[in-house]
């Protein structure tokens, strides 16, 4: 079992350190440089080391599994109780330790590479629904201030083309071709969705 614990609290240019033994009694508080971190890591007999689930916690927590340390991630949820003093890189490192070393602590599963780069197609997906979103919206917000109302959803965009189409209605000519465009945009972002679900 390992004696030691070392909280990480990751930023992008400076990493706060603090190690302590599994008992409490603190051995060191450290700031390193990105560059310094793994040379540092590499010099510590293996530990357990802590970090809040942030953005590169991930990346870091293969990175110092590979050196041997067993790595654990906390929802930073569950670390703001335990920040004794004012909020800093050096607190926030603490109070990391501190609430690892609690029995009922729940820790998140550091993801595995294959892992992130399907949330980052996921997170792709929903930007470009939420893009779409907003182009159907901006259409049927045009089309209301010629008093065509249409229903809510990428479902009902066959009924907003009938509307652009039907000649019989009193659409001018340079809003019809407004409308095109933004159905074409729409049409893309619906081809590059279907795409990325696939």
């Amino acid at each position: 079992m390992k004696d030691t614990m070392i909280g990480v609290d990751l930023a992008k240019n400076v990493i706060q350190l603090h190690g302590a033994l599994m008992t409490g009694r603190v051995l060191y508080r450290k700031k390193v440089s990105r560059r310094q971190f793994l040379r540092f890591m590499e010099s510590q007999p293996a530990a357990v080391v802590v970090m809040e689930a942030c953005g590169s916690a991930h990346y870091w927590a293969r990175k110092l599994v590979k050196l041997g340390h067993e790595v654990k991630l906390i929802a930073p949820q569950y670390v703001r109780p335990f920040v004794k003093r004012q909020k800093n890189d050096a607190a926030d490192a603490e109070a990391i330790v501190t609430a690892a070393q609690r029995p009922e602590m729940r820790f998140v599963e550091p993801k595995t590479l294959d892992q992130q780069a399907k949330g980052v197609l996921f997170r792709a997906r929903e930007r470009i629904v939420h893009q779409r979103t907003e182009l159907v919206n901006a259409l049927r917000a045009v089309l209301y201030e010629y008093g065509h109302v249409a229903p809510l959803g990428i479902g009902h965009i066959k009924r907003l083309e009938t509307i652009i189409e039907d000649m019989d209605l009193d659409l001018p000519e340079l809003v019809r071709d407004e409308c095109r465009d933004l159905l074409a945009h729409i049409g893309e972002k619906t081809a590059r969705i279907e795409q990325k679900t696939k």
